[in-house]
Formats: C-alpha cells, sequence, structure tokens
C-alpha cells in the first residue's frame, strides 16, 4: 500500500512491520476466531501481546512515555493495512491509536503521568470510549438534541455516575476509558455533558453483556453499567459540561480511521475477486478475460483509490487545520469509504458466483465486516447531517470549533 502520502523511511518501516504481522499473527488467526460461537471467544489477547511486542500498541503514544509519536495520516495507512487482515484486529487498535491520542492532548499534566507509563508497559492495554447508549447515539448532530441519559450528580471531592452504555467498542477489554455522562440535565448532550477518566476497577463499574455481531467478531463490542460509581474530581477531562467540545477538538480523526478500516476489507474483497476472476473458467476462458468482469474490477479499484485519497487527505488535515479543515473532513471520509465497501462487498460477491456464498472462500466473513461501518462509528445517514450541519452552519458546534 505505497501512495503519494508515503514520505519518509520512518513510514515504510512502520507499515513494512504492520505488514509482517498482519501475515503472521492476524491472518492465521482470524477465521478461527470469527468462527466462535461466544462473542467473547472471538478476541485474541495474544494479537493484542504481539501488537504490543512490535511497538503497534502505543504507537500513538508520544517518545517520551514509550511510544512511536506516530501522526494521524501514518495511524491511517496502519489501521488499512491491519484491516486487510481482519477488520476487528483494525477497530481494536485503532479505537486504542485515537483514545490515546485524546488522552495526550486532553488529560492535565497529572492525568497524563498518572496513566501513560503504567498504560505503555501494559501488554493487554487497550482503551475505550463510551458514548453511545440505548436510547441516543449521535444524536448531537441532529435538529432534536438530546441528553445523554447516564448522568453524574456532584458529591463532596467528585461526582456520583448512574447509567448504562452499550455497543462500545473495547467495553469489555479496555483497561481505562473515557466516559461522556449528563452533568446538567437542562442541556444536551452537546453542551451539558462531561468526559470523565474512568478505570477499568473503579466500584460501581461493571461490565454488562458482550453484543453478539454479525461481522467485525474479532473486536468486541460490550454494554457498560454504572451504579453509584464514584469518579474523583481529578477524574474530569477538559472541564466540567466541555465533554462534546472535547472530542470536536481533540478527535478530529475519529470517523477518519473508521474509513481506513473499512477500507482495508474493500482491498480484501477486491484481491479476492481478482484472484477468482484469474482461476475460475467461465465459458471457456477466465473471468478477467471477459470484458465486464475486467471493467469491474477496474471501477473497484477506482473505488479504493479514491477513498484511500479522501482518508489521507482528512487524516493529514486533522494534524494540519490551518490548510483548510472543517467538520464535513471528520465524517465523509468514512461515509464514502463504507458505501465503497459495501459495493465492492456485493460485486465480489457476485464475481464468484455461488462460491462467494459458501463459507470456505472466505468472501462471506468480509462481507459480514463490511457491512459494520455502514452503521459502526455513525451511521452514514448521520454523518451526511453533520457534514450538512457544517456545510450550512445549521447547529452550532461543540465548544465552539470546527
Amino acid at each position: 500500500m505505497e501512495d503519494m502520502f508515503v514520505l519518509g523511511g520512518d513510514q515504510r518501516a512502520i507499515l513494512q512491520t504492520v505488514e509482517r504481522f498482519v501475515k503472521e499473527e492476524v491472518a492465521p488467526r482470524s477465521p478461527v476466531l470469527d468462527a466462535h460461537k461466544d462473542p467473547q471467544d472471538c478476541f485474541s489477547w495474544e494479537i493484542v501481546e504481539k501488537a504490543h511486542e512490535v511497538g503497534i500498541r502505543t504507537m500513538t503514544l508520544a517518545e517520551k512515555w514509550g511510544g512511536l509519536g506516530v501522526d494521524s495520516l501514518t495511524t491511517a495507512m496502519v489501521v488499512e493495512e491491519l484491516a486487510t487482515g481482519d477488520m476487528g484486529v483494525s477497530v481494536v487498535m485503532a479505537q486504542t491509536f485515537k483514545i490515546a491520542q485524546i488522552m495526550q492532548k486532553a488529560f492535565s499534566e497529572e492525568q497524563q503521568a498518572r496513566v501513560f507509563p503504567a498504560f505503555a508497559k501494559d501488554p493487554r492495554g487497550v482503551l475505550a470510549i463510551g458514548a453511545t447508549e440505548p436510547g441516543n447515539g449521535s444524536d448531537k448532530n441532529t435538529a432534536q438534541p438530546v441528553p445523554y441519559r447516564t448522568s453524574a450528580a456532584k458529591v463532596t471531592g467528585g461526582w456520583s455516575i448512574n447509567g448504562l452504555k452499550h455497543f462500545i467498542s473495547n467495553g469489555n477489554r479496555a483497561s481505562h476509558y473515557l466516559l461522556l455522562v449528563q452533568t446538567d440535565k437542562t442541556k444536551t448532550m452537546a453542551d451539558g455533558s462531561t468526559m470523565f477518566l474512568v478505570e477499568r476497577d473503579r466500584p460501581g463499574f461493571t461490565i454488562g453483556r458482550v453484543h453478539d455481531k454479525m461481522g467485525e467478531r474479532l473486536a468486541n463490542n460490550a454494554e457498560l453499567v454504572f451504579q453509584d460509581c464514584f469518579v474523583p474530581d481529578e477524574n474530569v477531562v477538559g472541564g466540567v459540561d466541555k465533554g462534546a467540545s472535547v472530542l470536536a477538538d481533540f478527535s478530529p480523526q475519529s470517523n477518519v480511521y473508521a474509513g481506513a478500516s473499512v477500507l482495508g476489507v474493500a482491498v480484501a474483497l477486491h484481491n479476492k475477486a481478482v484472484e477468482w476472476a484469474k482461476l475460475r473458467v467461465q465459458g471457456g476462458k477466465p473471468l478477467v478475460e471477459h470484458d465486464g468482469i475486467r471493467a469491474q474490477l477496474a471501477e473497484m479499484r477506482m473505488l479504493i483509490d479514491a477513498s484511500r485519497s479522501y482518508i489521507h487527505r482528512a487524516a493529514w488535515l486533522a494534524d494540519h487545520k490551518e490548510h483548510g479543515w472543517d467538520r464535513t473532513w471528520g465524517a465523509l471520509p468514512k461515509a464514502m469509504a463504507a458505501q465503497a465497501a459495501w459495493k465492492i462487498a456485493t460485486w465480489c460477491l457476485e464475481i464468484h458466483g455461488g462460491y462467494g456464498y459458501m463459507k470456505e472462500t472466505g468472501v462471506e466473513k468480509l462481507v459480514r465486516d463490511a457491512a459494520a461501518f455502514l452503521h459502526s462509528d455513525g451511521v452514514n445517514r448521520t454523518l451526511f447531517l453533520k457534514a450538512a450541519n457544517a456545510m450550512f452552519g445549521l447547529l452550532p458546534n461543540p465548544g465552539g470549533k470546527a
């Protein structure tokens, strides 16, 4: 995976390491793990530990904390490469990458010193962010935003949190969580929520059910349950009632990484379609010699290249906002990549004919994975609304920034 954005030797070395990791550690395990009935058995600590050994797990941490300090563009490339081996592994890592970036920007010096040294040394350290609830998720982008149902009441020395989050990536696996809850019930999640740092072993915080998903199974999603969970004042991140602005200001690349994950699945599907078209003989000649099939393979390539360019540009702008960043860049590239991947998935299935519907070819798994990001990290229709709101100024930006 090379293009005009791969400029330096360090980037090439990182991508070569990731490519080798995918080939040796991820690809051989992926089909077996995906087939487990219990969703918790689909997750692999062994893969996470191997990612730690080669420096992938902590790559977005600054060097002073033991990481590589890679930028958002390189991270997007890594996320895509991981997803060519397995989308779930890509999501486990992408969540950890982006949340580590948020923490480094939004944490106080005391919070950084308290969390990062132990996290950097923990070979099983992955991160999660809790926002989505059973009754709402992306409501802050609609014309009638609502408050989070999970709320925090001020008590002596801190806050008492009650409520439920669900669909949380790494929810049952994370060592540390960023949690968005309502602290001003008279306002909405866009202007009355607060972000808290929550440690895994904090009393009053438990893990609920682990969701049984159609695809993306190597990443666990789970419920987070809070019952009079005390969180001290020193765990407030970015200020009281500033939760939405923390995300807006410090996580512009969140959806970009989601786009990179589903793009990796599109690449894997395209590779399978090309390989099958060369092998499968129909009408006395390989499929690739049929004009219609060959043209379709080229169209798949176009969709992949265009999506990648959009994602890479958005990732670069996330770190260089002065060159034209606006909130559309944090929504549209993911929606484009998800739609492209779904189209490529259906075409790959059709090119394989009946064989594509059989699990033995591996296409069936990739189709299930491709479906995930029509919804995950924001339903595409909501992301279009988010971009439209930014374009036309119909809703205020949390925190007053793009």
